[in-house]
């Protein structure tokens, strides 16, 4: 099975939305817009004006602006973030009011829908595909000028929609997973999307990106569980310091061999001796840590 560029990272995933029939047709799909209603789909820009230098920029995925001057943003986030939420508020809430010029009136500010596609789940619900407005407790719209999509990606799928189509091919890895999604897709713009993916995959300079975003997620995770492991064997040494200045005074050369040990095994005996000894004295003669002058001296 030939392995293809992945849609989950950023740069793949700009990449797609540059061709406007799979904008036309993403947009259609999961807003439920027919199709002959979105003449066109322009790029806006993704960066959100601040007004004061400590306010917090604002920059988004890929922005659209609709025929009725509607202003669409499409985030992609893969790793789980904390507030994300309140993120996506922000994001919202900063776009809402981008566009609204010194001077003109409240009429003027463009409906803004927020599609977020997310690699984590939010919540235990099987829904895969939800839909936020603003409405009061018995379900009347306040205002229309606020839409939320959030569609996530590790759910499983139970219909043959359009936005069905999207999620397999943002979850597709390989070139039988793509001829399967293209034997079977109901969306047109899946089926151009799936042109743009194979394109990708031949590129040399978008294979080139794809192998060090690989390569950058490889690392970043042998970090994260080296900080992990260092973490833990830090957090081990502590309790063993703890449980012995209960029986006594830890001599200095204890405390820090105890704290350079990094050897998870090592440090579990020691945890199971120091919570038995009677004191610092019989901890050092059952685990062996001995002082590095006096054994020196013995030389």
């Amino acid at each position: 099975m030939g392995e293809i560029i992945s849609l989950k990272y950023d740069f793949s995933f700009k990449y797609l939305f540059r061709n406007e029939e799979v904008r036309r047709h993403f947009i259609s799909d999961v807003l439920e817009i027919p199709l002959e209603e979105i003449r066109s789909v322009r790029l806006a820009d993704t960066w959100l004006w601040k007004q004061y230098w400590k306010q917090k920029q604002g920059i988004l995925d890929v922005v659209m602006e609709l025929n009725d001057d509607s202003r669409v943003n499409i985030e992609l986030q893969i790793r789980m973030m904390s507030y994300w939420d309140r993120r996506s508020l922000f994001y919202w809430s900063k776009m809402f009011t981008d566009g609204l010029l010194t001077g003109q009136k409240y009429d003027k500010l463009k409906k803004c829908i927020c599609i977020s596609i997310l690699g984590f789940r939010l919540d235990d619900l099987p829904e895969y595909h939800k839909v936020y407005r603003l409405r009061d407790g018995a379900g009347h719209e306040f205002s229309d000028r606020m839409e939320i999509h959030v569609i996530e990606l590790d759910k499983t799928l139970n219909g043959a929609g359009g936005v069905d189509d999207w999620i397999r091919l943002f979850n597709a890895r390989t070139e039988e997973e793509l001829d399967m999604l293209e034997a079977d897709a109901k969306s047109r713009g899946v089926l151009e999307a799936i042109k743009e993916v194979r394109v990708m995959s031949l590129k040399r300079t978008l294979r080139m990106m794809h192998e060090a975003k690989l390569k950058e997620i490889r690392d970043r995770n042998a970090r994260e569980d080296y900080v992990r492991a260092e973490g833990r064997a830090e957090g081990k040494a502590e309790s063993i310091l703890r449980l012995l200045s209960e029986t006594g005074t830890v001599p200095d050369f204890l405390r820090q061999r105890i704290l350079q040990e990094q050897d998870a095994e090592t440090l579990d005996r020691w945890l199971l001796i120091a919570a038995r000894a009677e004191n610092v004295e019989n901890f050092r003669k059952r685990s062996g840590v001995e002082d590095a002058s006096e054994k020196g001296e013995k030389r």
